[in-house]
């Protein structure tokens, strides 16, 4: 077996993996090493957003990944945020993922990040251009002038795998990250959280009336903000728990099962599978770029799972980095391709670390702090009621990155890249594009093709000829495809938009204007390319 590939990666996680698939499919030759023969029987990353499982619809999975959940189909997806205990009355519903289906073009999805890992890892099998070395381990790498190597251990054995690029997908203690020597800024909340697994048909029951909920927070006041909360994790019978700790707490020294009864708000039977611990913590990478070694996943980023954004910031950060490099590789993609990964990526997860997840410890602090049921019943219960008139959409209807100060988008004068956005179906450069429905029962987003896409909407066709031709003496995939005779329901409000690679929007017009250059940016060959 060769030990030359176009990329390396270090890690075969969810984030590895997905990023292989992504190259791959492309065809470009990827090795990958990943020190575990199987994925742990962790059930952490459970939550898919549709976002996600429109990266699932363009690695082929999404059909495998729905049939490998652990809870019945006809159970809702939602969640619910509770005060003082899960069953003390005082709840509503939380991060109501429905409200922006219509702009994605895929429903969510909730499953175990184990079954994730294997369904994944059995697309990879069925790529020829991808070889995957389990059990191995990376102990060095070194980045050279004309590409990059990396050794792995497995027992007394080593390899020396050789590429042109290489990225570390090794979680939060990545060796490549530390290795290449990499930075990372820190927000430590200074807070011990336990990961706990149990098994309790009876906890089950005692849900019931919240059939339509897998996920539910617990707001207690001795915890100043931080959440305790629970997720389904097999149906009728398993369950995880994460809950603040004393930072001395140890597998022995601590009474688990009275800390989920008190979130609970009642006793009842429980067997418990597994106890693990992290640190609530916030860091970033200082450069998810340096030379030819790239970070993705948790190797550049990590966060508290609150809302459910860490794997799936991983998954975009896949499919962001996969298409750049490969257009890289094939000799069209300008050196400003790759820094733009950067420049899109850390952006959004500095903005979702401090928009969302501090916002809501932040805010759910002072709301403990400032509320007691106990001293002024009525003063909390009009508080809680303004949460909860607004909980079902907290964070979902602001949340939706975007890149508008991305390098090698044609956005609007002064836009900024950000996780703050709004989900409309008018096409803005940087934006994700939503779907808009067609006759045959299709959407427009099925016609996007693994290049770049030009979707005309009732601009003439002689507009585009000059941008076909420009592509294709440089190599850039572009298709075209005119909606002149089709219905479409909706309106993107411009007669041309541009989506890149990834589904995001590069451009949007009536008229194309200066198509060299427009490419050239795109491409990453502008003015700040080679």
């Amino acid at each position: 077996m060769s030990g030359e590939y176009d990329v390396l990666i270090s890690g075969c996680g969810p984030v590895g993996a997905g990023l292989a698939i992504e190259l791959g499919q492309r065809g470009v030759r990827v090795g990958v090493v990943e020190r575990n023969l199987e994925p742990p029987r962790i059930p952490k990353g459970q939550n898919l957003t549709q976002r996600t499982m429109e990266h699932m619809q363009a690695w082929g999975v999404e059909k495998a990944m729905r049939e490998a959940k652990t809870i019945p189909s006809n159970v809702g997806l939602g969640g619910l945020t509770a005060y003082g205990s899960l069953l003390s009355g005082y709840h509503y519903d939380w991060f109501k993922r429905a409200a922006v289906r219509p702009y994605y073009s895929a429903d969510n999805e909730r499953l175990p990040q184990y079954e994730t890992e294997r369904v994944l890892r059995e697309r990879l099998e069925a790529l020829d251009s991808v070889d995957v070395f389990y059990g191995w381990k990376t102990e060095a790498l070194q980045d050279h002038a004309d590409g990059a190597s990396l050794t792995a251990r497995k027992g007394d054995a080593t390899r020396t795998l050789r590429g042109q690029y290489l990225v570390g997908c090794d979680g939060a203690r990545s060796t490549v990250r530390q290795t290449a020597g990499i930075g990372e800024t820190l927000d430590d909340h200074d807070r011990l959280m336990a990961l706990v697994v149990f098994r309790s048909p009876e906890f089950f029951k005692l849900i019931e009336g919240f059939r339509d909920k897998q996920f539910y927070n617990v707001l207690h006041p001795d915890n100043d903000g931080y959440w305790m909360f629970f997720g389904m994790v097999e149906w009728k019978q398993s369950f995880f728990f994460h809950a603040p700790v004393p930072a001395d707490t140890d597998r022995d020294n601590f009474d688990f099962k009275a800390l989920i009864r008190r979130a609970v708000g009642t006793d009842f039977a429980l067997d418990l599978e597994y106890v693990g611990f992290w640190d609530l913590r916030i860091s970033v990478a200082e450069t998810y770029r340096k030379g030819r070694v790239f970070l993705a996943g948790d190797a550049a980023h990590s966060h508290p799972p609150y809302g459910g954004y860490g794997i799936n910031t991983g998954f975009e950060d896949a499919r962001n980095l996969g298409w750049k490099l490969a257009a890289v590789l094939d000799g069209w993609g300008g050196e400003t391709l790759l820094d733009s990964y950067d420049g899109e990526r850390r952006v959004v997860f500095q903005s979702t670390a401090r928009d969302f997840i501090e916002r809501f410890i932040v805010e759910d602090r002072a709301f403990v702090r400032s509320f007691d049921p106990g001293s002024d019943r009525a003063a909390f219960e009009t508080a809680w009621a303004e949460r909860a008139n607004a909980g079902a959409g907290i964070g979902i209807s602001t949340f939706a990155p975007q890149y508008e100060g991305s390098d090698i988008v044609d956005g609007p004068a002064g836009g900024e890249t950000s996780a703050i956005g709004i989900h409309d179906f008018t096409a803005r450069p940087g934006h994700h594009l939503p779907p808009l429905d067609l006759a045959d029962g299709s959407t427009t987003l099925d016609r996007l093709s693994d290049g770049f896409t030009l979707l005309q909407l009732g601009a003439p066709q002689e507009l585009t000829k000059e941008l076909q031709v420009i592509a294709e003496c440089a190599g850039i995939p572009l298709t075209v495809v005119n909606f002149a005779a089709e219905r479409v329901d909706g309106d993107y409000g411009h007669a041309l938009v541009l989506a890149r690679p990834d589904g995001y929007v590069a451009w949007a017009g009536e008229t194309l204007g200066d198509a060299e250059h427009l490419l050239a940016l795109v491409g990453g060959r502008g003015a700040s390319g080679p």
